[in-house]
C-alpha cells in the first residue's frame, strides 16, 4: 500500500468510525440495545483500524486488533489506559450480545458506554492527523 493509498484508508476508517458513532442515537432513540452496543464497538474498531494503519501495524483478526491496540498504544502511555480498558470491554460487551442467549443490555448499559467511545475516537483522530 503506498502513502496515498494508506492516507486515503486511514481517512476512510475514521469517516466510517464517526458515520457508526453517530448510528447510536437513533438506536438509542428506538430502545435497540444490543444493536447500539454492537455499533459502539464497530465505531471504535474502525477508529482503532485507522489507528494501526497510520502506524503499518498489521492484525488479521478482531481480537489480534485488540491486541496490537494495547501493544503499540496502550501499554505506551499514547491512549490512557482507561480508553484501553474500555475498548476491550466493548469488544466482549459486543461478543456476549451478540453470540450469546439470553443477552439482553439495557439502557443504563447503553448510556455510559456512549461517552468513552466519543473520547477513544477523539484521542484516536488525534493521533491520525
Amino acid at each position: 500500500m503506498n502513502e496515498l493509498e494508506r492516507k486515503e484508508l486511514i481517512s476512510y476508517r475514521i469517516k466510517r468510525a464517526n458515520d457508526t458513532l453517530n448510528e447510536i442515537e437513533l438506536l438509542v432513540e428506538n430502545q435497540l440495545w444490543n444493536t447500539a452496543v454492537n455499533r459502539l464497538y464497530y465505531a471504535c474498531y474502525y477508529a482503532v483500524i485507522a489507528l494501526l494503519v497510520k502506524n503499518k501495524i498489521e492484525a488479521q483478526t478482531h481480537g489480534g486488533v485488540r491486541q496490537m491496540f494495547g501493544l503499540h498504544f496502550i501499554k505506551t502511555g499514547l491512549i490512557d489506559k482507561e480508553l484501553g480498558k474500555y475498548y476491550s470491554d466493548i469488544f466482549d460487551k459486543r461478543q456476549t450480545g451478540d453470540y450469546d442467549d439470553f443477552v439482553d443490555y439495557i439502557k443504563e448499559d447503553v448510556i455510559e458506554l456512549i461517552t468513552p467511545a466519543k473520547q477513544l475516537l477523539a484521542e484516536i483522530e488525534k493521533l491520525v492527523e
